[in-house]
């Protein structure tokens, strides 16, 4: 026979709810207890049913309080080990931080599987807006499998998902324990930002463009080309290294100021799921966004937005995300290179400002038109913002008009069966006859880039975007390429079947130089978190990424990818 078991003693209270603080020990005195009303249904306060510890003896000490051992809410009734009743609300009459929601979440294969939630709804990293804050929240990247398995039903959500590598990428930057943390956004308030902005001005013009060749034009999957190796000179400075914009600066021309790689990626932010960072630096009354060396935007990314992207694990893979970056960047400079007439140059206003007398390699075809767009919410205001944008390419008119500006980018296929593919066909074989589901599977697995270069297009006021398919001459290496089609879309039409919302990308550049004017003078840093739709403002020391924090031990500088191209 087990010890007797008595009813504690139970504390009764005249005046209020709950128990009298006169009687309340000590050691509970300070503890707050969740309030309730007489409205509120309690059901059971304890559950003596199926209460077995280990050893298979009935402890009748033992209180199963309903709701906390078995997942229901309180007061919730059993029997037999089924819910009979549904949740109760406790605490219903009263607002408190002590009422227990129950929203049936429920987590297959433990730590970093996918979690479920109300409607049934999946977050996951891989997908624009993925964690929804009191709904459900994701911490891994869907599976791959088809939606139906091998005997023809229908997979069951998150079925083996357990056995799939999970994507924990590192920052973009160390965050050192010094920085200040000042603010913090996820991706779904940023998609809610709206603002509508004006035609820009354009300031001026610099550089020389070539004439875009379009013998391209007729390059088909049976009439390929070889990608070639050309030696030209590109210049990207970052925003405060450029000398057009530091006297734009000095005559007060805008409040902010930056280059179009780094405006349409922050734009197209809440697409974006690899990790990356912008420097604000803030000088009185201006603004100047800046990229690091080294940093993500000196490299284009490969199937950032597929359910399956490139595994991180073997970095020397060439198929690797690293790899795959560096490969991306040396197809897209070549191309741009190689499909123009050096032949018909078009000399615009001002010569390249960033070509020295010393150099001696030849410029490739670019140009640098500086563009003023207005920021402001209203007319008492004045917010202005002048971009730096590249042109790289032109089409003669023939007397017949304006010549028409052309940017041109490519997209590269690696290995159509390789892990990180996305589910993209063979070009040789659909790129001429299904080109729709090529285009179709490259904007779901590349949304972030393809939405950045649709921005970048309609900042810089291209007429066209000229897309170069370019595939591997042998998909287990990465140092041979050939070119297997070409594509023109105008950028605006392109921005509208991508979904992109100019408005939206507006609003999130306001909202972000808004909370930076608000700070005292200094440098910032905007980081992408590398695995959470999330990006987190820090007031950073000034001399943060000039080469001052080697020497005291910490390193800032990004992490070049790996890989060879």
């Amino acid at each position: 026979m087990g010890e007797p078991f008595s009813l504690p003693p139970l504390q009764d209270s005249d005046k209020t709810w709950g128990p009298s603080s006169s009687n309340i020990s000590d050691q509970f005195r300070d503890i707050p207890y969740a309030p309730y009303s007489k409205s509120d249904k309690l059901g059971r306060f304890a559950d003596w049913n199926d209460v077995e510890p280990r050893g298979g003896a009935t402890n009748p000490t033992a209180t199963a309080v309903v709701g906390a051992n078995r997942g229901g809410a309180p007061g919730a009734r059993y029997q037999g080990g089924r819910q009979r009743d549904g949740p109760q609300a406790y605490g219903a009459g009263t607002a408190n931080s002590f009422a227990y929601f129950h929203v049936g979440v429920a987590r297959r294969g433990g730590p970093g599987g996918p979690s479920r939630g109300r409607g049934g709804a999946r977050g996951t990293l891989g997908q624009r807006g993925g964690t929804l804050r009191g709904s459900f929240r994701g911490n891994a990247y869907p599976s791959n499998r088809p939606g139906a398995n091998a005997r023809g039903g229908v997979r069951r959500p998150g079925w083996r998902d357990w056995d799939k590598p999970s994507r924990v990428r590192e920052s973009s930057v160390p965050i050192s324990p010094n920085w200040s943390l000042l603010e913090e956004i996820d991706f779904s308030r940023l998609s809610k930002l709206r603002l509508d902005v004006h035609q820009p001005e354009t300031l001026d013009t610099y550089g020389r463009l070539f004439a875009y060749d379009k013998a391209y034009d007729r390059i088909t999957t049976k009439a390929e080309k070889p990608l070639q190796i050309l030696d030209r000179i590109r210049y990207n400075p970052t925003t405060s290294d450029d000398l057009v914009i530091q006297q734009l600066a000095a005559d007060n021309v805008a409040t902010l100021y930056a280059t179009d790689n780094i405006l349409s990626l922050l734009m197209c932010s809440p697409r974006s799921v690899y990790p990356w960072d912008i420097i604000i630096v803030k000088e009185g009354d201006k603004l100047f966004f800046d990229k690091r060396d080294g940093g993500p935007f000196d490299f284009i990314s490969v199937n950032e937005n597929a359910s399956d992207p490139p595994l991180e694990t073997d970095k020397e893979s060439i198929n690797s995300p690293g790899s795959l970056s560096l490969e991306a960047t040396y197809v897209d400079h070549n191309f741009s290179f190689q499909a123009v007439r050096e032949d018909v140059p078009l000399e615009l206003p001002k010569p390249n400002p960033f070509y020295g007398p010393d150099e001696t390699e030849p410029l490739a075809s670019c140009a640098y038109r500086y563009r003023l767009f207005d920021l402001s919410i209203s007319e008492e205001e004045t917010f202005n913002l002048v971009v730096r944008t590249q042109i790289d390419a032109y089409i003669p008119s023939g007397g017949k008009g304006p010549d028409s500006f052309l940017t041109l980018k490519t997209l590269n296929e690696f290995d159509s069966r390789a892990q990180g593919a996305g589910g993209a066909p063979d070009w040789r074989s659909k790129l001429d006859s299904q080109r729709g589901a090529v285009v179709s599977t490259e904007m779901k697995n590349n949304s972030a880039k393809l939405a950045k270069w649709a921005v970048q297009s309609v900042l810089a006021g291209s007429d066209g975007i000229k897309i170069g398919y370019v595939s591997r001459v042998n998909p287990r290496e990465n140092t041979r390429h050939v070119i297997l089609s070409t594509q023109t879309v105008r950028p605006i039409d392109f921005a509208a079947q991508l979904n992109v919302s100019l408005s939206n990308g507006w609003g999130i550049v306001r909202t972000v130089a808004d909370l930076c004017m608000k700070q005292p003078d200094g440098k910032y840093l905007l980081v992408k978190d590398p695995n959470k739709p999330v990006v987190r403002l820090y007031a950073i020391p000034a001399h943060t990424f000039t080469g001052e924090d080697e020497e005291e031990g910490f390193e800032v500088e990004g992490e070049e990818p790996e890989g060879t191209a």
